[in-house]
């Protein structure tokens, strides 16, 4: 795990949102990481943003052009759903209090970093290190079926349980990675899989993911990592920064810390909202 011990991790803190307002925006927590990676790239500090959320949908900016995509979220809404579009990549993702979000926030390291790679790798890096007393292998590669296909899915077994996206701002960027740590993942898979039914009609088979059931499982599934896996996942996530982190460093980086406000958070929320609504 040589890769992410650096200086960004001896010096990173880490923001613990596991336990937020079920009420909350579907957007706030893509919100918060918009505005610290602003204050990052101005100087702030580098930042692990541990969150989940209750009961939403969130999509891509390529899914919301499908020709059903509008009914196919109306349709989750009357479910219960909160749905939104993302302004990160990755295509849709259900979000409920068994999967755990990593918001890797990070300075660019000068002029022309563009190591999309690097950050991905920084990503997963940490969450083998965080399974590692599990003593299973976390292998990256896309997992065919799986619902947000990427070249780092992160799979145990041959079964996704980890996506991982990117938002890149002019001088730090967002790492974004979403954790299925319990229940059941072959449910999730079949939420989407419905949901591309009907936001996919009228559109070709290559526009959209074509998710299979089986592709997906939780941590608790494919791990063995006993009950409440979501907050033991965290738990196990923040013991790996702290291992990293180095008292000049933590110190350094509380002194530049700003966290903004709940009305800024929101008034973020609402303008992602409208800059990435369907045109």
């Amino acid at each position: 795990m040589s890769s992410i011990i650096n200086d960004e991790f001896g010096s990173m803190l880490i923001l613990d949102r596991m336990n937020t307002d079920p009420q909350q925006d579907a957007l706030y927590p893509f919100a918060l990481d918009e505005l610290l990676c602003k204050e990052t790239g101005k100087g702030g500090p580098p930042l692990c943003h541990i969150w989940r959320h209750p009961r939403s949908f969130i999509i891509g900016l390529r899914d919301s052009r499908l020709p059903g995509a509008a009914k196919a979220c109306a349709w989750l809404e009357a479910l219960g759903y909160k749905t939104a579009i993302r302004n990160s990549g990755g295509a849709a993702v259900p979000l409920d209090l068994g999967v755990v979000n990593l918001s890797l926030i990070l300075p660019k390291q000068g002029a022309g970093d563009e190591r999309f790679r690097g950050d991905f790798e920084r990503m997963y890096d940490l969450i083998r290190a965080a399974l590692a007393h599990t003593g299973v292998s976390v292998d990256k590669g896309e997992i065919a079926g799986a619902y947000c296909p990427g070249d780092f899915d992160l799979s145990i077994g041959g079964r996704k349980f980890c996506g991982i996206a990117q938002r890149r701002q002019a001088n730090a960027f967002v790492v974004q990675a979403f954790v299925i740590a319990d229940g059941s993942g072959q449910e999730r898979a079949g939420l989407v899989r419905e949901f591309y039914d009907r936001a996919g009609k009228g559109a070709e088979t290559g526009d959209f993911p074509q998710v299979e059931s089986s592709s997906t499982a939780s941590l608790a599934e494919l791990a063995g990592v006993g009950p409440h896996a979501a907050a033991s996942f965290a738990e196990a996530v923040k013991n790996v920064i702290r291992s990293r982190q180095t008292a000049e460093g933590i110190a350094a980086s509380a002194a530049k810390l700003t966290l903004p406000g709940t009305r800024e958070v929101q008034a973020m929320a609402d303008q992602l909202r409208q800059r990435y609504a369907p045109k």
